[in-house]
């Protein structure tokens, strides 16, 4: 499952449970901070909350055996995706019988909500499934634990030497580990090698470099008789991928300073801005007003042909077995410019995390392990392959159910070879990485609908990312 991988200002006048006088980050600092976070996340945030939680069926979840501990386990998966996860907890409870994984499915929309309520309740689960980018604010606010407190010396061995190093970037804040990994994603591309063949391109070739792809694009493009867009051949979008790809990013890890007004990453945005121009602003909106984009069935556009060349995650080989088998189509990863990086561009995924005062942390990391397939990757490798997911070490990639997974689907391998990448990013690990994100996608639409020019784009979103920094000094955060 894709990853999806808070709001306003406001007070919050949660009563403390009682006891809390002290300012230990174990007890009323991290409650406070659970309150601050929820006063951010606004009223109207809460009332999605309220409403998506309270009035959705079937969220009891069964009680453990009297015999086992209980392991509370809370995730937003829904529909033939929680049938994956409730089969991975069953398998787990059968391996051994110390402890019992309940496993709750929670509203996506109130998932961070219901979390943070139940820190500051003293009762939140004992690990949680994430998606969404909540670790360096949570980490900071000690409302998740470092699972390196929970690690052996042999399991921090295995992860720090044999872990994907998209991995390590995607749960780790300040040098501690958050979150584990139990399925990144990348993006490469998907492309319809009948669509070329009929264009008179070798795709071998085109696909060399983002020139040669940019050059093979108005040849597949195809239009309607009044000059309407009826197929675009390539393009692109995304500017933190295409940042990391032009040599830029968003990002200095050394200096440990976000990066957004930068040469590169001018030439990326203008790039973007430039493939627009080609066909034209207005004719790609309207053509794509008539798309189901987010499709995870049979409407994903690529599916009808609609783009002979399109850049998205690896679940879509999954999605394309079940709706669209029969579709001739190739992966790839996307080619840099002349001089850009190869095998790059930006990642995420899904994580596991254990918050502060689990009552059970020490069954949860039992569970993460086995998922993961950090201790015994032959096992979890069944796993990922039944999500269609990445794995965290190449011990699982080279496993035997994985092996046979990428010979049924080849087109996976293209996003299995991408893992070894150490110039694939994630977003940076600060703080208000949900304000970062919102402000770079405002900016990237400002940019490509020729509001403001590149150059003036990146430079009104460098100053609102100071501007931002400045406030939170301010407030002493």
């Amino acid at each position: 499952m894709p990853a999806p991988w808070p709001g306003s200002s406001s007070s919050s006048s949660w009563p403390s449970p009682p006891g809390c006088s002290e300012p230990k980050r174990s007890g009323c600092t991290m409650i406070s901070s659970a309150k601050a976070l929820l006063g951010r996340i606004g009223l109207a945030a809460m009332f999605l909350f309220v409403v998506g939680f309270w009035t959705v069926p079937a969220l009891k979840a069964k009680a453990a055996p009297k015999t086992r501990k209980q392991v509370r386990f809370w995730h937003m998966w829904t529909a033939e995706w929680k049938d994956v996860v409730d089969k991975i907890v069953a398998r787990f409870n059968e391996s051994q019988t110390e402890y019992q994984v309940v496993a709750l499915s929670v509203p996506a929309t109130g998932a961070d909500s219901k979390f943070l309520l139940g820190v500051m309740g003293g009762d939140p689960p004992d690990v949680m499934a994430q998606w969404n980018p909540v670790i360096p604010v949570w980490a900071d606010n000690g409302l998740i634990t470092p699972l390196d407190d929970l690690m052996s010396p042999e399991e921090k061995r295995i992860f720090e030497e044999q872990a994907y190093p998209v991995v390590k970037k995607v749960g780790k804040y300040k040098d501690k580990l958050y979150g584990m990994s139990i399925g990144i994603n990348m993006s490469a591309l998907y492309y319809l090698p009948d669509d070329f063949k009929r264009a008179g391109i070798d795709p071998n070739v085109a696909l060399k470099s983002l020139e040669g792809l940019d050059a093979a694009a108005p040849k597949l493009d195809r239009l309607e008789k009044d000059g309407g867009i009826k197929r675009v051949g390539w393009m692109p979008k995304g500017f933190a991928a295409f940042a990391q790809i032009f040599g830029g990013g968003l990002y200095d890890s050394k200096a440990e300073k976000v990066t957004l007004d930068t040469e590169p990453n001018r030439h990326a945005l203008q790039y973007l801005v430039d493939s627009r121009k080609r066909l034209g602003y207005d004719k790609v909106v309207r053509f794509e007003s008539g798309l189901n984009t987010a499709s995870f069935a049979a409407g994903w556009p690529f599916m009808g042909g609609a783009y002979s060349v399109t850049v998205d995650g690896q679940w879509r080989v999954e999605q394309l077995r079940k709706y669209a088998p029969n579709l001739k189509y190739l992966t790839a990863p996307v080619p840099p410019p002349k001089g850009g990086r190869t095998h790059s561009g930006m990642s995420g995924g899904n994580f596991m995390i254990v918050p502060r005062g689990a009552k059970e942390s020490r069954g949860a990391w039992d569970f993460i392990k086995f998922w993961s397939g950090l201790t015994n990757p032959e096992r979890a490798a069944e796993f990922y392959t039944m999500g269609g997911w990445l794995p965290l070490t190449p011990a699982i990639a080279n496993a035997k159910a994985y092996r046979d997974y990428i010979k049924k689907y080849p087109q996976f391998k293209t996003f299995v070879d991408l893992m070894d990448s150490t110039t694939v990013d994630v977003l940076p690990p600060v703080p208000y990485q949900t304000f970062l994100n919102d402000e770079i996608s405002k900016m990237e639409d400002s940019a490509v609908r020729g509001t403001l020019s590149p150059n003036v784009a990146l430079a009104g979103l460098e100053q609102k990312v100071q501007a931002e920094l400045t406030r939170r000094r301010s407030l002493g955060e």
